[in-house]
């Protein structure tokens, strides 16, 4: 049987279609149309690039230019105006040192110098041209012969300075020794007693004893007896020996509050000025405020046996260190060593329930404030068993307890958180009943019996306020308190809306060291129409 042709045909391989070639072809030449445009963009991106950084030169040139005030000129190699400004820069050092080494005549000298190359400056400045060599040639050679010679008298950077260093020290000394003597001189102002003041309680004690329809108007005040026991009233407490600036507080007070009527206050003073208050308070209103007048001194517990502050005051060591200033060479500083942190009356204000032993509440307030708000309120706040209420002044470090004590001392470091808030007196809000069932006169009597010796505090009655007030303060609103406007800028926004404003420091507003933009929120309730004041030169 004979075979098909077809099977004995040897098997022929499939082609590859054409169509899949012209496919190939047509994306090889893709690919290299593709790589030649790279190739253009490459090659024209840095021509691009050199242009922008050619414009962005350009720019910051100008601005350059235009900010340090030169022109093309001065950045020539060959500028003429550029060597002048050199030449006086360096004179300008020069003459400093010649006038330190007291070569007068060689600073006069340089500076005469000095201003011949500076007209010729402005002169080519004002016509818009630059310097010609010929013009400066002069200027340029005599300041040139100048700077030799000031090489030659040893006027180099080194001795420079050192000359400088030199001078710089000394000035700091002298700034320490002004600043000290400021101090002193800032704290003694502080403690003078102005003329016009002084002048007012003479006249008013004149006056008390004199006209005795003021005697005999005090006396006549039956239902005052009654107000100064009524715990249902608003009771204030001021000590102070300062007659204006106790009239100031009473009359701020009465002025801003909503019943005066039912607001009382209570001044305790001195022997030396109790007629001169009393006179005051009675030849004047307050808008229908009750003001009782004290003298410390008929005060029958206020003995040496009981206050030791009237103990330290027999001591001979504690008198030498608070009157003479004698016994350390002078090194505490005078702020230490007033007198007046041994007063009665700055020390009154840790006998408050002896002083008024039918009252259960009662605000204090320093005579050195202005009372711009209602106060009332304060009465109706809840104090929650603690004694004080207070505004904190821990908002700085420096206001810790810390910066207030002496934590060296055992005593101190056993029983104080050296971080705990400090506060201000000046507007305090005292819970007597409380004061009485915890004792704290006692415990202040145990914290200055412990500083006889002042190792546990030096200054004033804020830290032994502090230790003893310890645990048994609240803190109120901080704008019931402002303070520091006897030393310091206060916040426009605190002195708007602060209803009692404190000018603690030494700038009291009844001196003259006072801060002016201040005065005005003090003088604003003292009558300088009153003929007394007018008398004595009040203004």
């Amino acid at each position: 049987m004979r075979r098909r042709a077809a099977d004995f045909r040897r098997p022929v391989r499939r082609r590859v279609p054409d169509v899949l070639w012209w496919a190939l072809f047509s994306v090889v030449v893709l690919l290299f149309i593709y790589v030649l445009s790279k190739g253009n963009q490459v090659e024209s991106r840095p021509a691009l690039s050199k242009v922008k950084i050619s414009l962005l030169r350009n720019f910051r040139h100008d601005r350059i230019m235009e900010g340090l005030n030169i022109t093309e000129e001065m950045l020539s190699a060959y500028s003429v105006a550029r060597q002048l400004n050199d030449q006086i820069s360096l004179a300008k050092a020069f003459v400093v040192i010649a006038k330190e080494s007291s070569n007068l005549q060689f600073a006069w000298e340089l500076s005469a110098q000095i201003r011949n190359s500076k007209i010729l400056l402005s002169k080519a400045a004002t016509r818009r041209a630059p310097l010609t060599t010929m013009e400066s040639e002069r200027a340029i050679h005599d300041m040139a012969l100048l700077l030799y010679q000031a090489q030659q008298l040893h006027y180099d950077s080194a001795t420079m300075i050192m000359r400088l260093k030199a001078k710089i020290q000394t000035l700091e000394e002298q700034s320490s020794s002004v600043s000290e003597k400021s101090s002193k001189y800032g704290q003694i102002a502080a403690e003078e007693v102005p003329k016009s003041l002084y002048c007012l309680g003479v006249r008013l004690t004149t006056e008390w004893f004199r006209n005795l329809k003021l005697q005999k108007k005090l006396k006549d005040k039956r239902k005052v007896e009654m107000k100064l026991k009524d715990n249902n009233l608003y009771h204030f407490c001021v000590f102070s020996d300062n007659i204006i600036a106790t009239s100031v507080v009473v009359n701020s007070t009465a002025i801003n509050s909503k019943n005066p009527h039912m607001v009382v206050f209570h001044l305790v003073t001195d022997e030396i000025n109790y007629a001169a208050m009393r006179a005051w308070f009675a030849m004047n209103d307050f808008r229908g405020v009750t003001v009782e007048v004290q003298k410390f001194e008929d005060f029958s517990w206020l003995n040496a046996s009981y206050v030791p502050v009237l103990k330290q005051l027999q001591d001979a060591k504690i008198q030498n260190y608070y009157f003479s200033g004698s016994n350390d060479d002078g090194k505490t500083p005078i702020k230490f060593r007033n007198p007046k942190y041994l007063s009665m009356l700055n020390h009154l204000r840790f006998y408050i329930p002896e002083v008024f032993p039918a009252l259960k509440k009662v605000v204090f307030l320093d005579d050195d404030v202005v009372v711009q708000k209602d106060l009332s309120p304060l009465f109706s706040i809840d104090l929650n068993g603690h004694v004080n209420g207070a505004v904190e002044t821990c908002m700085e470090t420096f206001h810790r307890y810390h910066k207030y004590l002496n934590y060296s001392h055992p005593l101190i470091r056993t029983h104080f958180d050296p971080d705990a808030c400090g506060w201000a007196f000046g507007m305090n809000v005292f819970d007597l009943v409380e004061w009485r069932k915890r004792n704290v006169t006692g415990i202040y009597h145990y914290w200055q019996e412990k500083n006889i010796d002042r190792t546990l505090w030096k200054l004033g009655t804020l830290p032994p306020g502090l230790l003893t007030f310890y645990g048994f303060t609240k803190p109120l609103d901080p704008l019931w308190h402002v303070l520091g406007f006897g030393y310091t800028t206060v916040d426009p926004q605190l002195v708007e809306k602060g209803a009692v404003l404190h000018f603690n420091g030494n700038a009291k507003p009844w001196l003259k060291i006072v801060i002016e933009k201040y005065k005005p929120i003090w003088e604003k309730y003292v009558d300088y129409s009153h003929a007394l004041l007018q008398q004595c030169n009040f203004h």
